[in-house]
């Protein structure tokens, strides 16, 4: 009976003392349940929201979220919503109200669902919000200057020789010269973005099971499953479900191999007095973040979260786009033979290496990416968090919900493509750009935060893909919509790239 009472009173004091608290979020929760309640959406349920309604299956679920959107936008709606448990979700549908959220000032905070990378990268300039976003861009945007760029060739085309010659050992061992390419785009990405951004590598291409490779790979799976999965959300959920300790396991190995490296560069910056002028054009992504801190600019935990940030946004979006763009390729020998002849003409039959100046000439071959970044965009969804209520079209959107703008369903709405589930590199012709919504192609984002990345992407994805395919002629008899994209936090092929390589005489 004393306890009882004894806990009854400590209730009745925690109320008391947090009575206003209470109020507010009792009163703020109510507001967003009016707001939300007046935009559309399918079924959701007390506490389980929409995820009752949820496909397991991976390739089912993203089906069932690209339908619900056509659903909803045929309706003439620019906006729909879902519960993720109790935490509401509001998705743009159109490239007009897209445009108003991206360019928004306000609306510049990456949503809670990203949460689950702040242990590995902090907030560097993905996750960082307020001035702190504003400052990091504003530093960063020269090291992505062209003339920057056009010193990273060298490691784009060394790398993609290496590619070449793993596939060809690779080819060796099979009969009927087809292999799963995407394991091998992966590792040349892999070894690009450590050669660029922290000035080592680790020879991914030829050491497969190197545990930094590894472990970027399954830390990429797990925060897939935390996004789809709200209750892993639950800290103590996490730790039950062993979660927690295969995410903890996996991130210890890449920090410590990013520490590791980013002390070696202080040293070698310590001993030679900084980066001689000779070897300037050599300098990384982390040279120059040294720089920085020389000047007073950054600390040592900035430096570290913005070299696991450019490790994390090159690696597996670059992979995803080289694996698509030959995926799309090898299912359309018309616009492959183009590719073949505007390389011929830029090459002569060559084998020398590829310039800045080379890429400038590959019209058709970057309308070939483009078109493919448009059916599947690296980055299949992007997600802000809304601080304050904003307007959009008259329909109020509460504090405390996130918004949800998606390339991937833009980009194959109907309503904007005709078509659209067709691969036609004529889409990008001037003429075709012209009469579209610029907001309906936005593979690397728009806005105060595109991706600061995407010039490196493109010039990476290009470099790759022609020596690709001045080596060889790709082909599949699987159609580009059979191999599904799963909708991870990069877009997935469900089968991987099997393709089917032939030397070009």
């Amino acid at each position: 009976m004393g306890f009882a009472v004894y806990l009854v009173a400590l209730v009745i004091l925690y109320v008391g003392f947090n009575l206003k608290k209470i109020l507010k979020f009792v009163k703020e929760r109510k507001r967003l349940y009016e707001l939300m309640d007046k935009i559309d959406g399918p079924l959701a349920l007390p506490l389980l929201g929409t995820t009752f309604q949820f496909k397991m299956d991976p390739v089912e679920f993203a089906m069932q979220l690209y339908n619900w959107g056509l659903e909803y936008s045929a309706k003439g709606a620019s906006l729909a919503k879902f519960w993720m448990g109790p935490y509401p979700m509001v998705i743009i549908l159109t490239p007009e109200a897209s445009k108003k959220i991206l360019e928004s000032n306000v609306l510049i905070n990456k949503s809670s669902e990203y949460d689950i990378f702040l242990p590995w990268l902090g907030t560097g300039l993905l996750l960082a919000s307020g001035d702190k976003w504003r400052g990091r861009r504003k530093m960063m945007t020269p090291s992505f200057h062209f003339n920057v760029l056009i010193d990273f060739q060298a490691v784009f085309d060394n790398q993609s020789k290496i590619l070449l010659e793993q596939l060809e050992e690779a080819l060796k061992k099979v009969k009927d010269n087809t292999i799963d390419a995407f394991p091998y785009i992966k590792r040349c990405a892999l070894d690009i973005i450590c050669e660029t951004a922290m000035g080592t590598t680790v020879s991914a291409q030829t050491n497969h099971t190197h545990p930094y490779v590894m472990a970027v790979n399954e830390m990429n799976s797990l925060a897939f499953k935390y996004q789809r999965m709200p209750w892993l959300w639950i800290k103590p959920i996490r730790h039950l479900t062993g979660y927690e300790a295969d995410f903890q396991r996996n991130l210890d190995i890449v920090t410590s191999f990013t520490k590791k490296v980013i002390e070696e560069k202080l040293k070698e910056h310590e001993e030679n007095g900084g980066i001689s002028e000779v070897d300037k054009s050599k300098k990384a992504f982390l040279d120059m973040l040294i720089d920085k801190k020389e000047e007073g600019g950054l600390g040592y935990e900035d430096i570290r979260e913005e070299v696991d940030t450019f490790m994390f946004e090159g690696h597996d979006t670059t992979s995803a786009g080289i694996g698509w763009s030959l995926w799309c390729l090898a299912n359309s020998a018309e616009y492959q033979k183009k590719c073949h002849e505007e390389l011929d003409q830029i090459f002569e039959g060559s084998s020398r290496e590829c310039t800045v100046e080379d890429l400038k000439k590959m019209k058709y071959l970057e309308k070939c990416v483009k078109e493919a970044l448009r059916m599947r965009p690296s980055v299949p969804q992007i997600a802000r968090s809304v601080d304050e209520e904003f307007e959009l079209d008259g329909t109020i959107i509460p504090k405390g919900c996130s918004i949800m703008v998606s390339p991937a369903f833009l980009q194959n709405n109907p309503r904007t493509y005709a078509n659209h589930e067709i691969y036609d590199p004529e889409r990008f012709s001037e003429e075709e750009i012209s009469k579209r919504h610029a907001y309906a192609y936005i593979p690397f984002s728009a806005g105060p935060r595109n991706c600061i990345g995407q010039k490196f992407a493109m010039q990476e994805e290009k470099t790759v893909i022609s020596w690709v395919l001045r080596k060889f002629h790709i082909h599949t008899d699987i159609g580009i919509l059979e191999n599904f994209p799963l909708p991870e936090t990069i877009t997935r092929p469900t089968m991987g790239f099997p393709l089917k390589f032939t030397v070009r005489q």
